[in-house]
């Protein structure tokens, strides 16, 4: 898909498009084999499911909201069983949804399954997530990463990325960077 695509940002095709189409060809090779995708994809002795990653915040051209970003993610990549993770990511996203109601926020969700309300700032998602986090009488860790779709290629124009919800500042690769690593 990438050679099929043949550009260095799979502008052509898009990054989506060629993502779906890997996971449907991964799950017939799957299937032709007779084996469930984790084994497939791990090899014979696979014994560990991915760590998921839950959508509980959505931004950018996914929710129509003051949010840069399209995507606010949590990964427990410290649970003990895949089992355990996925209930630390529910109990948070409906703790989440007290604390958004609570500050008098949406709770709607936006495109991709994440609550899309307007907020003060892009920092705000993160601070709201580590309240209902910790609300939800779980710490950092078991849940002890973030994860973000930001869209990047969206935010592009002129040389600089915009923060085009929020602030509608136009930064450096390296000012967005630092942004991401705060």
């Amino acid at each position: 898909m990438i050679q099929l695509d043949g550009t260095p940002n799979k502008g052509n095709l898009g990054a989506n498009a060629i993502l779906a189409v890997s996971m449907a060809n991964a799950r017939a090779a799957a299937n032709a084999h007779g084996l469930p995708l984790y084994r497939y994809l791990g090899g014979a002795n696979s014994r560990t499911l991915p760590v998921p990653c839950m959508n509980v915040l959505n931004g950018g051209k996914h929710a129509d909201n003051t949010v840069d970003f399209q995507e606010f993610m949590i990964a427990p990549n410290n649970a003990p069983s895949f089992a355990e993770a996925i209930r630390m990511g529910t109990e948070t996203f409906h703790t989440l949804k007290q604390v958004l109601k609570a500050k008098a926020y949406s709770t709607a969700v936006g495109d991709e399954g994440g609550f899309a309300p307007d907020l003060k700032s892009n920092d705000e998602a993160v601070e709201l997530i580590l309240e209902a986090i910790t609300k939800a009488g779980l710490s950092l860790p078991p849940i002890s990463r973030f994860a973000s779709t930001p869209p990047a290629s969206e935010m592009w124009d002129d040389g600089k990325y915009v923060l085009f919800k929020s602030t509608k500042t136009a930064i450096a690769s390296d000012e967005l960077a630092r942004l991401w690593e705060s």
